[in-house]
Protein backbone atom coordinates (compact mmCIF):
# COMPACT_ATOMS: atom_id res chain seq x y z
CA UNK A 1 0.00 0.00 0.00
CA UNK A 2 1.20 3.51 -0.81
CA UNK A 3 0.03 6.77 0.72
CA UNK A 4 1.36 10.21 1.57
CA UNK A 5 0.79 10.15 5.34
CA UNK A 6 0.59 7.05 7.55
CA UNK A 7 -1.08 7.83 10.87
CA UNK A 8 -0.48 5.41 13.75
CA UNK A 9 -3.41 5.50 16.16
CA UNK A 10 -7.16 5.70 15.54
CA UNK A 11 -8.11 7.85 18.51
CA UNK A 12 -9.46 11.40 18.16
CA UNK A 13 -6.06 12.91 17.26
CA UNK A 14 -5.32 10.49 14.44
CA UNK A 15 -8.88 10.57 13.08
CA UNK A 16 -9.03 14.37 13.17
CA UNK A 17 -5.77 14.75 11.26
CA UNK A 18 -6.87 12.10 8.76
CA UNK A 19 -10.15 13.92 8.14
CA UNK A 20 -8.52 17.34 7.76
CA UNK A 21 -5.90 16.04 5.34
CA UNK A 22 -8.45 14.13 3.28
CA UNK A 23 -10.56 17.27 2.86
CA UNK A 24 -7.52 18.89 1.22
CA UNK A 25 -6.84 15.92 -1.04
CA UNK A 26 -3.84 14.64 0.92
CA UNK A 27 -4.01 10.84 0.86
CA UNK A 28 -3.53 9.08 4.19
CA UNK A 29 -4.23 5.88 6.07
CA UNK A 30 -4.84 5.27 9.79
CA UNK A 31 -3.58 2.13 11.56
CA UNK A 32 -5.28 1.23 14.85
CA UNK A 33 -4.39 -1.78 17.00
CA UNK A 34 -7.79 -2.07 18.66
CA UNK A 35 -11.27 -2.52 17.24
CA UNK A 36 -13.54 0.43 16.51
CA UNK A 37 -15.86 -0.72 19.29
CA UNK A 38 -12.98 -0.71 21.78
CA UNK A 39 -11.90 2.81 20.80
CA UNK A 40 -15.46 4.06 21.22
CA UNK A 41 -15.80 2.41 24.64
CA UNK A 42 -13.04 4.49 26.20
CA UNK A 43 -14.35 7.12 28.63
CA UNK A 44 -12.22 10.27 28.55
CA UNK A 45 -12.34 14.01 29.08
CA UNK A 46 -15.05 16.16 27.65
CA UNK A 47 -14.01 19.82 27.95
CA UNK A 48 -13.06 21.26 24.56
CA UNK A 49 -11.30 24.59 24.29
CA UNK A 50 -12.33 27.14 21.69
CA UNK A 51 -9.57 26.19 19.23
CA UNK A 52 -10.46 22.49 19.32
CA UNK A 53 -14.12 23.24 18.61
CA UNK A 54 -13.06 25.34 15.61
CA UNK A 55 -10.90 22.47 14.30
CA UNK A 56 -13.88 20.11 14.52
CA UNK A 57 -15.95 22.55 12.48
CA UNK A 58 -13.16 22.93 9.92
CA UNK A 59 -13.07 19.13 9.66
CA UNK A 60 -16.83 19.19 8.95
CA UNK A 61 -17.42 17.20 12.13
CA UNK A 62 -18.89 19.86 14.40
CA UNK A 63 -22.59 19.73 13.64
CA UNK A 64 -23.60 17.40 16.50
CA UNK A 65 -21.08 19.02 18.84
CA UNK A 66 -22.70 22.41 18.19
CA UNK A 67 -26.17 20.93 18.61
CA UNK A 68 -25.64 18.80 21.71
CA UNK A 69 -22.52 20.20 23.37
CA UNK A 70 -22.86 22.30 26.51
CA UNK A 71 -21.40 25.82 26.23
CA UNK A 72 -19.79 26.72 29.55
CA UNK A 73 -18.81 30.29 30.32
CA UNK A 74 -17.47 29.54 33.79
CA UNK A 75 -16.84 26.96 36.52
CA UNK A 76 -16.73 26.82 40.31
CA UNK A 77 -13.97 26.14 42.80
CA UNK A 78 -15.34 24.88 46.12
CA UNK A 79 -13.11 25.38 49.15
CA UNK A 80 -13.52 25.99 52.87
CA UNK A 81 -17.25 25.31 52.61
CA UNK A 82 -17.85 27.99 49.99
CA UNK A 83 -18.19 28.24 46.22
CA UNK A 84 -16.28 30.78 44.12
CA UNK A 85 -17.06 31.11 40.42
CA UNK A 86 -14.46 31.65 37.70
CA UNK A 87 -16.14 33.71 34.97
CA UNK A 88 -14.37 32.44 31.87
CA UNK A 89 -16.36 34.62 29.50
CA UNK A 90 -15.53 37.79 31.40
CA UNK A 91 -11.87 37.15 32.16
CA UNK A 92 -10.89 35.57 28.82
CA UNK A 93 -12.31 38.31 26.65
CA UNK A 94 -15.52 36.56 25.66
CA UNK A 95 -14.39 32.96 25.13
CA UNK A 96 -15.94 29.77 26.51
CA UNK A 97 -15.48 25.99 26.42
CA UNK A 98 -17.67 23.21 25.04
CA UNK A 99 -18.49 20.23 27.25
CA UNK A 100 -18.81 17.31 24.84
CA UNK A 101 -17.71 13.76 25.64
CA UNK A 102 -14.63 12.39 23.91
CA UNK A 103 -16.55 9.24 23.02
CA UNK A 104 -19.12 11.30 21.10
CA UNK A 105 -16.40 13.36 19.45
CA UNK A 106 -14.60 10.20 18.32
CA UNK A 107 -17.86 8.76 17.00
CA UNK A 108 -18.39 11.92 14.93
CA UNK A 109 -14.90 11.60 13.49
CA UNK A 110 -15.40 7.93 12.61
CA UNK A 111 -18.65 8.74 10.85
CA UNK A 112 -16.92 11.51 8.90
CA UNK A 113 -14.20 9.11 7.78
CA UNK A 114 -16.92 6.66 6.72
CA UNK A 115 -18.64 9.33 4.62
CA UNK A 116 -15.39 10.06 2.80
CA UNK A 117 -14.42 6.39 2.50
CA UNK A 118 -11.36 7.11 4.62
CA UNK A 119 -8.94 4.26 5.19
CA UNK A 120 -8.94 3.29 8.88
CA UNK A 121 -7.43 -0.16 9.40
CA UNK A 122 -8.25 -1.82 12.73
CA UNK A 123 -6.55 -4.80 14.39
CA UNK A 124 -3.19 -3.65 13.00
CA UNK A 125 -0.86 -5.72 15.18
CA UNK A 126 2.91 -5.60 15.64
CA UNK A 127 3.32 -2.19 14.01
CA UNK A 128 6.93 -1.27 13.20
CA UNK A 129 8.35 1.95 11.76
CA UNK A 130 11.25 1.79 9.28
CA UNK A 131 13.74 4.15 7.60
CA UNK A 132 12.47 7.18 9.49
CA UNK A 133 15.55 9.28 8.76
CA UNK A 134 15.63 8.42 5.05
CA UNK A 135 13.63 9.70 2.11
CA UNK A 136 11.34 6.67 1.89
CA UNK A 137 9.95 5.67 5.32
CA UNK A 138 7.56 2.77 5.58
CA UNK A 139 5.45 1.01 8.18
CA UNK A 140 4.80 -2.70 8.57
CA UNK A 141 2.01 -4.36 10.51
CA UNK A 142 0.43 -7.74 10.88
CA UNK A 143 -3.17 -8.35 9.84
CA UNK A 144 -4.11 -11.85 10.90
CA UNK A 145 -1.36 -14.06 9.48
CA UNK A 146 -0.36 -11.55 6.81
CA UNK A 147 2.47 -9.02 7.06
CA UNK A 148 1.44 -5.76 5.40
CA UNK A 149 3.54 -2.76 4.34
CA UNK A 150 2.64 0.93 3.96
CA UNK A 151 5.04 3.13 1.98
CA UNK A 152 4.60 6.81 2.76
CA UNK A 153 6.18 10.27 2.86
CA UNK A 154 5.58 10.86 6.58
CA UNK A 155 4.59 8.89 9.68
CA UNK A 156 2.43 10.48 12.39
CA UNK A 157 2.69 8.84 15.80
CA UNK A 158 -0.66 9.42 17.50
CA UNK A 159 -0.74 6.06 19.25
CA UNK A 160 -0.67 7.15 22.88
CA UNK A 161 1.77 6.83 25.76
CA UNK A 162 2.24 3.07 25.35
CA UNK A 163 2.41 3.09 21.55
CA UNK A 164 5.30 2.15 19.30
CA UNK A 165 5.95 5.57 17.76
CA UNK A 166 7.84 7.30 20.55
CA UNK A 167 9.74 4.08 21.24
CA UNK A 168 10.99 4.18 17.63
CA UNK A 169 13.07 7.27 18.38
CA UNK A 170 16.63 6.30 19.48
CA UNK A 171 17.33 6.76 23.19
CA UNK A 172 20.27 8.99 22.42
CA UNK A 173 17.92 11.36 20.59
CA UNK A 174 14.88 11.30 22.86
CA UNK A 175 14.71 13.07 26.21
CA UNK A 176 11.82 12.44 28.59
CA UNK A 177 10.55 14.54 31.49
CA UNK A 178 8.12 13.00 33.96
CA UNK A 179 6.41 13.54 37.27
CA UNK A 180 4.15 10.86 38.76
CA UNK A 181 1.65 12.04 41.37
CA UNK A 182 0.98 9.97 44.51
CA UNK A 183 -2.75 9.59 43.87
CA UNK A 184 -5.32 8.85 41.19
CA UNK A 185 -8.85 9.85 40.25
CA UNK A 186 -11.70 7.43 40.88
CA UNK A 187 -14.29 8.33 38.25
CA UNK A 188 -17.95 7.32 38.05
CA UNK A 189 -20.29 7.83 35.11
CA UNK A 190 -23.99 7.76 36.01
CA UNK A 191 -27.24 8.34 34.18
CA UNK A 192 -28.30 11.11 36.54
CA UNK A 193 -29.04 14.83 36.29
CA UNK A 194 -25.81 16.79 36.94
CA UNK A 195 -25.62 18.49 40.31
CA UNK A 196 -24.51 21.74 38.68
CA UNK A 197 -24.88 23.25 35.20
CA UNK A 198 -21.16 24.16 35.40
CA UNK A 199 -18.17 22.12 36.60
CA UNK A 200 -17.28 22.19 40.28
CA UNK A 201 -13.64 21.67 41.30
CA UNK A 202 -13.52 20.95 45.03
CA UNK A 203 -10.53 21.27 47.35
CA UNK A 204 -11.07 19.43 50.63
CA UNK A 205 -8.86 18.07 53.42
CA UNK A 206 -10.09 14.55 52.56
CA UNK A 207 -8.99 15.00 48.96
CA UNK A 208 -9.94 16.60 45.66
CA UNK A 209 -13.30 16.08 43.96
CA UNK A 210 -14.79 17.12 40.62
CA UNK A 211 -18.42 17.35 39.54
CA UNK A 212 -18.62 17.23 35.75
CA UNK A 213 -21.16 16.22 33.14
CA UNK A 214 -21.54 14.78 29.66
CA UNK A 215 -25.10 16.00 29.06
CA UNK A 216 -28.17 17.06 31.01
CA UNK A 217 -28.88 13.41 31.82
CA UNK A 218 -25.34 12.02 32.11
CA UNK A 219 -23.01 12.96 34.97
CA UNK A 220 -19.31 12.32 35.51
CA UNK A 221 -17.87 12.59 39.03
CA UNK A 222 -14.36 12.08 40.41
CA UNK A 223 -12.68 11.81 43.77
CA UNK A 224 -8.98 11.69 44.60
CA UNK A 225 -7.90 8.29 45.94
CA UNK A 226 -4.56 6.67 46.89
CA UNK A 227 -2.80 4.79 44.09
CA UNK A 228 -3.12 1.62 46.16
CA UNK A 229 -6.93 1.67 45.93
CA UNK A 230 -8.71 -0.77 43.62
CA UNK A 231 -11.98 -0.10 41.79
CA UNK A 232 -13.48 -3.26 43.29
CA UNK A 233 -13.02 -1.79 46.77
CA UNK A 234 -15.38 1.08 46.00
CA UNK A 235 -19.09 0.34 45.97
CA UNK A 236 -21.39 2.92 44.42
CA UNK A 237 -22.72 3.78 47.88
CA UNK A 238 -19.20 4.34 49.27
CA UNK A 239 -18.31 6.57 46.31
CA UNK A 240 -21.40 8.78 46.66
CA UNK A 241 -20.89 9.08 50.42
CA UNK A 242 -17.27 10.16 50.01
CA UNK A 243 -18.10 12.58 47.20
CA UNK A 244 -20.74 14.26 49.35
CA UNK A 245 -18.26 14.72 52.21
CA UNK A 246 -15.93 16.70 49.95
CA UNK A 247 -18.55 19.10 48.60
CA UNK A 248 -20.21 22.12 50.22
CA UNK A 249 -23.44 21.19 51.97
CA UNK A 250 -25.55 23.17 49.51
CA UNK A 251 -24.20 20.98 46.69
CA UNK A 252 -24.24 17.60 48.42
CA UNK A 253 -27.86 18.03 49.54
CA UNK A 254 -29.15 18.46 45.99
CA UNK A 255 -27.03 15.72 44.42
CA UNK A 256 -28.95 12.96 42.63
CA UNK A 257 -27.22 9.58 42.79
CA UNK A 258 -27.70 6.38 40.84
CA UNK A 259 -25.99 3.18 39.70
CA UNK A 260 -22.62 3.65 38.01
CA UNK A 261 -22.49 2.72 34.33
CA UNK A 262 -18.69 3.02 34.29
CA UNK A 263 -16.16 3.18 37.11
CA UNK A 264 -12.37 3.39 36.86
CA UNK A 265 -9.25 4.76 38.54
CA UNK A 266 -6.84 6.85 36.49
CA UNK A 267 -3.34 7.59 37.83
CA UNK A 268 -2.06 11.14 37.39
CA UNK A 269 1.21 11.98 35.70
CA UNK A 270 2.95 14.82 33.88
CA UNK A 271 5.09 13.74 30.94
CA UNK A 272 6.84 15.35 27.98
CA UNK A 273 9.07 13.79 25.33
CA UNK A 274 11.44 15.93 23.27
CA UNK A 275 11.83 16.31 20.35
CA UNK A 276 8.43 15.65 18.78
CA UNK A 277 10.02 15.02 15.38
CA UNK A 278 12.60 12.46 14.33
CA UNK A 279 13.32 12.42 10.63
CA UNK A 280 9.98 11.78 8.94
CA UNK A 281 8.23 10.76 12.17
CA UNK A 282 6.09 13.34 13.98
CA UNK A 283 4.63 12.66 17.43
CA UNK A 284 1.23 14.00 18.50
CA UNK A 285 -0.92 13.84 21.61
CA UNK A 286 -0.28 11.30 24.37
CA UNK A 287 2.56 9.76 22.38
CA UNK A 288 4.55 12.89 23.25
CA UNK A 289 2.94 14.40 26.33
CA UNK A 290 0.49 13.72 29.15
CA UNK A 291 -0.97 16.10 31.73
CA UNK A 292 -3.06 15.53 34.84
CA UNK A 293 -6.73 16.00 33.95
CA UNK A 294 -7.16 18.80 36.49
CA UNK A 295 -6.86 21.61 33.94
CA UNK A 296 -8.61 19.80 31.06
CA UNK A 297 -5.55 20.18 28.82
CA UNK A 298 -4.87 16.61 27.66
CA UNK A 299 -7.13 16.24 24.64
CA UNK A 300 -6.79 19.95 23.93
CA UNK A 301 -2.99 19.76 23.84
CA UNK A 302 -3.32 16.95 21.31
CA UNK A 303 -5.60 19.17 19.22
CA UNK A 304 -2.96 21.89 19.08
CA UNK A 305 -0.44 19.32 17.80
CA UNK A 306 -2.90 18.37 15.08
CA UNK A 307 -3.42 22.03 14.18
CA UNK A 308 0.32 22.54 13.72
CA UNK A 309 0.78 19.27 11.81
CA UNK A 310 -2.18 19.90 9.54
CA UNK A 311 -0.93 23.33 8.52
CA UNK A 312 2.62 22.03 8.15
CA UNK A 313 1.37 19.32 5.77
CA UNK A 314 -0.64 21.88 3.82
CA UNK A 315 2.48 23.99 3.44
CA UNK A 316 4.49 21.01 2.22
CA UNK A 317 1.99 19.51 -0.23
CA UNK A 318 0.17 22.59 -1.48
CA UNK A 319 2.88 25.26 -1.40
CA UNK A 320 6.20 23.40 -1.34
CA UNK A 321 6.99 25.10 1.98
CA UNK A 322 8.67 22.91 4.65
CA UNK A 323 9.05 25.58 7.31
CA UNK A 324 6.03 24.24 9.19
CA UNK A 325 7.47 20.73 9.25
CA UNK A 326 10.91 21.98 10.26
CA UNK A 327 9.50 24.11 13.07
CA UNK A 328 6.82 21.67 14.25
CA UNK A 329 8.60 20.25 17.29
CA UNK A 330 9.68 23.59 18.73
CA UNK A 331 6.30 25.21 18.09
CA UNK A 332 4.28 22.33 19.51
CA UNK A 333 6.51 21.96 22.57
CA UNK A 334 6.24 25.66 23.40
CA UNK A 335 2.48 25.28 23.80
CA UNK A 336 2.78 21.85 25.42
CA UNK A 337 4.95 23.20 28.22
CA UNK A 338 2.48 26.02 28.90
CA UNK A 339 -0.25 23.39 29.22
CA UNK A 340 2.03 21.39 31.52
CA UNK A 341 2.56 24.42 33.73
CA UNK A 342 -1.14 25.17 33.97
CA UNK A 343 -2.12 21.56 34.72
CA UNK A 344 0.64 21.25 37.32
CA UNK A 345 -0.49 24.49 38.99
CA UNK A 346 -4.16 23.42 39.13
CA UNK A 347 -3.16 20.00 40.46
CA UNK A 348 -0.86 21.39 43.15
CA UNK A 349 -3.42 23.95 44.29
CA UNK A 350 -6.45 21.66 44.59
CA UNK A 351 -5.20 18.24 45.72
CA UNK A 352 -4.25 16.86 49.11
CA UNK A 353 -0.69 15.51 49.07
CA UNK A 354 0.11 12.70 51.53
CA UNK A 355 3.57 14.06 52.38
CA UNK A 356 2.64 17.75 52.58
CA UNK A 357 3.68 19.73 55.64
CA UNK A 358 1.86 22.62 57.28
CA UNK A 359 3.90 25.08 55.21
CA UNK A 360 2.63 23.47 51.97
CA UNK A 361 -0.97 23.63 53.17
CA UNK A 362 -0.69 27.32 54.01
CA UNK A 363 0.69 27.99 50.53
CA UNK A 364 -2.31 26.21 48.97
CA UNK A 365 -4.68 28.33 51.05
CA UNK A 366 -2.81 31.48 50.07
CA UNK A 367 -2.86 30.51 46.39
CA UNK A 368 -6.66 30.19 46.42
CA UNK A 369 -7.11 33.36 48.45
CA UNK A 370 -4.90 35.29 46.03
CA UNK A 371 -6.68 33.86 42.99
CA UNK A 372 -10.05 35.25 44.04
CA UNK A 373 -8.62 38.58 45.19
CA UNK A 374 -6.85 39.38 41.93
CA UNK A 375 -8.45 40.05 38.54
CA UNK A 376 -5.05 39.51 36.93
CA UNK A 377 -4.86 36.01 38.45
CA UNK A 378 -8.40 35.21 37.29
CA UNK A 379 -7.57 36.43 33.78
CA UNK A 380 -4.53 34.15 33.71
CA UNK A 381 -6.59 31.15 34.80
CA UNK A 382 -9.38 31.90 32.31
CA UNK A 383 -6.94 32.48 29.42
CA UNK A 384 -5.32 29.10 30.00
CA UNK A 385 -8.57 27.22 30.62
CA UNK A 386 -10.32 28.35 27.42
CA UNK A 387 -7.09 27.69 25.49
CA UNK A 388 -4.07 29.69 24.52
CA UNK A 389 -3.88 30.78 20.86
CA UNK A 390 -2.41 28.22 18.45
Amino acid sequence: MKTKVCIIGGGPSGLLLSQLLDLKGIDNVVLERQSREYVLSRIRAGVLEHGFAELMREAQCGERMDREGEIHEGFYIAHDGRMDRVDLHRYSGGSSVVVYGQTELTRDLYEARDRMNGRVIHHAEDVKLHELTGDAPYVTYRSGDELERVDCDFVIGADGFHGVSRKSIPKGVLREYERVYPFGWLGVLSRTTPVSPELIYAKHERGFALCSLRSQVLSRYYIQVPLSDKVEEWSDEAFWDELRRRLPEEVSQRMITGPSIEKSIAPLRSFVAEPMRHGRLFLAGDAAHIVPPTGARGLNSAASDIHYLYHAMLGHYLNGDDSGLDGYSAKALARVWKAQRFSWWMTMMLHTFPDSIDYDKKLQETDLAYLFSSEAALRSLAENYVGLPF
